[in-house]
């Protein structure tokens, strides 16, 4: 099976987490974190400061590597390190996304999350917001 190796921001502002809707492509219209693949000669952190600037127009610090997913969906497997990230400038402009939101813990249920990322959510509540 393809192995599909991408990074996640998870940008923290205010104890409120930036999720991102889907704009096109297979997963369409599903929720997630921003960021992309992994290409050749890159580290992953190098990997994500170039996706959300080319995503959002946005310069971010990255942080600690919070979880790795690994999930099989039919056509590939997607191996996904998240990151904790804050904003360093920019403002955070879809340039490919659909819509975006700043989710509380309140609302962090509130969207449709791609699969592979309802796992991550979970922990991300524990971690987050309960502390």
């Amino acid at each position: 099976m393809k192995i599909v190796r991408v990074v996640a921001a998870i940008i923290i502002h205010n104890n409120k987490i930036f999720a991102t809707q889907r704009g096109c492509g297979e997963f369409k219209d599903g929720w997630e974190f921003p960021g992309g693949k992994i290409e050749a000669g890159e580290t992953p952190e190098e990997a994500l400061v170039r996706e959300i600037w080319e995503e959002l127009d946005t310069e971010i610090e990255v942080g600690a590597l919070f979880d790795t997913v690994e999930y099989d969906y039919p056509t590939f497997h997607l191996s996904m390190q998240c990151f904790f990230c804050t904003v360093k400038t920019g403002d955070l402009v879809l340039k490919e996304h659909e819509a975006a939101k700043w989710l509380t813990r309140e609302t962090i249920d509130s969207v449709a999350w791609l699969p592979a990322d309802v796992a991550l959510i979970r922990k991300l509540k524990a971690a987050v917001w309960e502390r």
